[in-house]
């Protein structure tokens, strides 16, 4: 199946070049902000946010009077990260130096690493690197004001929740609410894709926000040029079907579904087995790496596989440690894993994402996006695959298939929003020409307060990302409602949940502005003579008359609908239109039963059944009729 995304890069080096301190563009942006009590940094995979953080915990202990630093991440494999750096070579006016006893990202259980964390906190020690689950023990045993004078980072921070069972985000708040205590929050996806929020209104408002987009990370790239985004669809076991995804030729990450899910064989060992038949023979496996050696069926080439699926820790830990330390193309050729090498797994050489079976959060798809975006010298193109069920209309579960299917053409339109240029949006005043990379839209209302300018500026990704996971929207993509509804009714409401705290015209303001970057930035921009035109919803509009009531009549999210309808065979499509059609039918059994007769004598006549998309109200309701009776046999089993 072609690519539904391909996006394609100018290679200008911007964001990999560094300055006199050594940091990149990303860094310094970071940098510039270093003296914020509370930091969020908001920045992709591979653009250097643990390096950042360095460069402000020194400034803090240096410059800021802080007495410790203290850096969490969500798992071991990912505190390499934070290991000791020589900065001073590059510029910078320290090193950051971390000593053996206090990485806590070690092989090992965390209870005595607590004591090493109790006792750091009262020793000479500068800088401490732990997982997050040592910090929430730790923090169990000591009090907030244990806290003070030092630098709480926390590392991949959407795994904090504002939900009071959500033992991090309690942390975060107590520690904020108990010390002045100095934090730094970092991650590649602010969103967490579960509807949770990630943190309580009021303490959000108390962070300063650092953005850097995808965009202009990948734009920034030497190397890389091009990314796509595709899906694969299979029928049967996902594994009849990897042959068709996995080009061995290419360094590829390839996560297999969760065990316990629909793709999932229910035995995950047996799959990565069956997997390595697929492409070849175990020859050996080198006893101090865990990296095996597989001959390749095809022509013999000896694969490179790291199998991070593997049960024993003591295997995995030493697979997990050598690639962590790779240096060179030729280390590894394919990683397989299930819920390792996503978030913070550096692996520069990779070229292909695969990933096996529908993931729920867009968070999730962004970080294991990011695996195969680093930039790298003979890299040009990277590569995310989705292979995922194909919805059968026979089987119970195709309501839930095609869900999961929208959801994911979601997420890839999210991508692409995440990759797409800054375009920038202002109220049209008369007399006032545009500048350059702006649109000038009537009606449309400015930020009157600090915080709309802020989450204007800050947050538009993951405002969208929080409507696009809304279940009613979702089901509104395709057209299934009149696009005022989504656009007053259904979208409001997902910013009101997110910020309660804002006033119902700064509400306005932000659905004003969400509405209009969602329906302009997908939109065809073209030029006759001296004046420009954007082609929305089918027709082109001189761009001079826009108007927020014009864009309020657009569905912002119709193009998702129209990339399924171009990327999925017309079998796929109707079941996926069929499902969503019967998810919003009022119908009653007497009806249902009444135009029985009416559909048999229509097919007879016709030689087919109605049809959903019919301009005779009659063949359509007929056409829903039949919907609800299926609807009504798999409920009741018949």
């Amino acid at each position: 199946m072609p690519d539904l995304i391909t996006v394609q890069y100018a290679a200008t080096g911007e964001s990999t070049s560094t300055d006199a301190l050594g940091m990149r563009a990303m860094q310094a942006r970071a940098y510039a902000a270093r003296n914020s009590k509370y930091l969020l940094l908001k920045a992709p995979p591979a653009s250097g946010k643990s390096r950042a953080l360095m460069f402000i915990a020194l400034d803090k202990l240096r410059n800021q009077g802080l007495r410790k630093a203290i850096i969490a991440v969500p798992e071991r494999s990912i505190g390499g990260s934070f290991d000791s750096t020589p900065l001073s070579r590059y510029g910078f006016f320290a090193d950051w130096e971390v000593s053996p006893e206090h990485n806590l990202c070690t092989p090992g259980g965390d209870q005595g690493k607590v004591g090493v964390f109790k006792d750091f906190m009262v020793g000479d020690g500068r800088i401490l690197v732990c997982t997050h689950a040592t910090l929430r023990f730790a923090y169990d045993e000591l009090k907030a004001a244990a806290f003070d004078g030092c630098l709480l980072a926390i590392d991949e921070f959407h795994h904090v929740s504002s939900n009071e069972d959500s033992r991090l985000g309690e942390l975060v708040r107590g520690v904020i609410a108990g010390s002045d205590a100095h934090i730094t929050a970092m991650t590649g996806s602010y969103f967490r894709g579960d509807n949770e929020a990630v943190l309580l209104p009021e303490d959000e408002e108390r962070f300063t926000s650092v953005t850097y987009n995808y965009y202009e990370q990948l734009n920034g790239y030497q190397y890389l040029k091009s990314l796509g985004i595709g899906y694969h669809f299979y029928q049967g076991k996902y594994l009849s079907a990897i042959a068709e995804v996995l080009d061995t030729d290419k360094k590829t990450i390839l996560h297999i579904p969760y065990v316990g899910s629909a793709e999932s064989t229910g035995n995950k060992a047996d799959e990565v087995g069956a997997i390595l038949d697929i492409i070849g023979r175990v020859v050996c496996v080198d006893p101090e790496t865990g990296i095996m050696d597989v001959k390749r069926h095809k022509d013999g080439k000896i694969l490179k596989v790291a199998d991070l699926v593997d049960d024993v820790p003591l295997r995995r830990d030493k697979v997990a440690a050598f690639l962590r330390k790779i240096q060179n193309a030729d280390d590894v050729d394919l990683i397989i894993a299930l819920g390792m090498a996503k978030e913070g797994f550096d692996w520069t050489f990779c070229e292909h994402a695969l990933t096996v079976g529908y993931r729920s959060s867009l968070t999730e798809v962004v970080q294991i996006i990011g695996r195969c975006t680093r930039d790298c010298k003979g890299k040009t193109h990277a590569q995310f695959t989705n292979l995922i069920a194909q919805p059968d209309a026979a089987q119970p579960e195709v309501v839930v298939s095609v869900n999961n299917m929208l959801k994911a053409i979601t997420c890839s339109l999210l991508m692409e929003q995440v990759m797409a240029p800054v375009i920038k949006f202002k109220p049209k005043v008369e007399g006032e020409e545009p500048k350059p990379g702006e649109i000038r839209v009537t009606g449309l209302k400015g930020a009157t307060s600090k915080r709309v300018k802020d989450i204007l500026e800050q947050d538009l990704i993951d405002i969208k990302a929080a409507i696009l996971t809304d279940d009613s929207v979702v089901k509104a993509i395709p057209g299934t409602v009149d696009p005022k509804v989504m656009n007053t009714v259904l979208i409001p409401k997902v910013i009101e949940t997110k910020y309660p705290d804002l006033t119902p015209e700064e509400r306005e303001q932000v659905r004003q502005h969400v509405l209009v970057d969602s329906v302009l930035r997908r939109s065809e921009i073209v030029e006759e003579g001296n004046k420009k035109f954007i082609r929305m919803a089918g027709r082109f509009i001189n761009i001079d008359d826009l108007s927020i009531d014009l864009i309020d009549s657009i569905n912002p999210f119709q193009g998702a609908y129209e990339v399924l309808s171009k990327s999925v065979n017309p079998a796929t499509l109707k079941t996926i239109q069929d499902c969503i059609a019967a998810t919003r039918l009022q119908m009653t059994d007497e009806e249902a039963l009444l135009l029985f007769p009416k559909i048999k004598a229509f097919v007879k006549e016709k030689g087919r059944e109605p049809n959903l998309n019919s301009l005779d109200p009659l063949e359509r309701r007929m056409a829903e009729a039949i919907l609800f009776i299926k609807k009504l046999r798999k409920e009741r089993g018949v």
